[in-house]
């Protein structure tokens, strides 16, 4: 035998199934947005360390080169031999607010120095 169906038996499932979901979805949220910025960030150090490379490279300050292009408080290393130079940029992203844990992405890139004029 089969049994019937009441209307509104099951009222409030809905709302208590998304009570209990909803946190879940938001974390998973935030979790996304925080690795966007991480890899935004990525991307933007890897375009400082290779502006400051190519600078370094044609003689120039690196370090200035790769700091304008850089994201606020990054660090701009320069490095390398007669050569090739060598730029690293690293920069500290928050994830998900201030008083939670940071992550740092690097950018690395490498040039070969311009040969020095011949006089």
């Amino acid at each position: 035998m089969r049994r019937r169906r009441w209307p509104g038996r099951d009222r409030g499932a809905f709302t208590a199934e998304l009570a209990a979901g909803l946190p879940a979805l938001m974390l998973l949220l935030f979790a996304g947005l925080a690795a966007v910025g991480a890899v935004a960030a990525k991307g933007q150090c890897l375009d400082a360390a290779r502006e400051a490379a190519l600078a370094e490279a044609r003689g120039d300050s690196g370090a200035a080169a790769g700091a304008r292009v850089a994201q606020p408080g990054a660090v701009v290393e320069i490095g390398g031999d007669g050569e090739v130079a060598t730029a690293r940029v690293r920069a500290h992203v928050r994830v998900l607010g201030a008083n939670l844990p940071v992550i740092t992405v690097e950018g690395t890139a490498t040039a070969a120095r311009e040969p020095e004029p011949v006089q």
